[in-house]
């Protein structure tokens, strides 16, 4: 009986997939109905996949997405201004792969956060890094970093991401920290990776967030020249689903 020295050495190999797949075949009731080549599909599928969903699992922890959204449960049928066609190419990834930006704008609880953690989401699965950032937290976090040095570790990774969800940047006037910040993690990335950008606030009237000429255009120079834009409206998303629960 081979199986148990079979299966310590493929566990030994890291090979946990096919050490699953080979003691459930085993077991199975078809185990002698299977050619060699047939029994090392079967394990070698096994391994395929246990490595891609491991791989995937790693990046979603890392990506630290806002919600678990995925492009498959989009709801296109809400009146919100969302293009299925736009949005189904952006979760495609091309938009990455040519390093572009993407702005989501819209007013408060139309889904922005979500849409974006749905386009991380499939960036992830195609083995892309991802970062997310609430854009109020994330320059509190850096203002914090300067003091213990940690800051240019974090501003490392901010730029490693090959795409950086920047969510809801609001309508707080950024400091001079905040602003220089921006402006280095935009640099950083202008032209080599991907960034999207949620907001309340409609991109023409970014600079009066920024709150400084001097650093208006650079910033949003780095952040429009290159970006597809998905300028949503409507309704809240969570009353819409509340409504037909209210008929009812």
């Amino acid at each position: 009986m081979l199986s148990h020295p079979t299966l310590e050495q493929l566990h030994q190999l890291g090979l946990a997939g096919m050490a699953e797949a080979f003691a459930e075949i085993e077991a199975s009731s078809q185990v002698g109905r299977l050619t060699h080549p047939e029994w090392l599909g079967l394990l070698i599928d096994r391994e395929v996949t246990h490595r891609r969903d491991k791989r995937l699992a790693a990046r979603l922890r890392y990506a630290k997405l806002r919600h678990q959204a995925v492009a498959e449960d989009v709801d296109y049928q809400a009146p919100r201004g969302l293009d299925r066609t736009l949005f189904q190419k952006l979760c495609g990834g091309a938009f990455i792969a040519a390093h572009d930006n993407l702005f989501l704008t819209g007013p408060t609880r139309v889904g922005k956060s979500w849409l974006a953690s749905a386009i991380g989401h499939s960036a992830c699965r195609d083995n892309r890094s991802v970062l997310y950032q609430r854009v109020s937290k994330l320059f509190a976090d850096l203002a914090t970093a300067r003091g213990d040095g940690r800051y240019a570790r974090i501003m490392r990774t901010i730029s490693g991401a090959q795409l950086l969800i920047l969510d809801d940047w609001s309508l707080e006037l950024l400091d001079d920290a905040g602003r220089h910040d921006l402006l280095e993690i935009l640099e950083d990335r202008y032209g080599r990776k991907s960034t999207v950008v949620t907001s309340q606030i409609p991109v023409e009237r970014w600079h009066e967030v920024i709150g400084n000429p001097t650093y208006d255009d650079a910033i949003l120079d780095r952040l429009v020249h290159n970006a597809h834009r998905i300028e949503l409206s409507g309704d809240s998303m969570r009353r819409t689903r509340l409504k037909p629960a209210l008929r009812d």
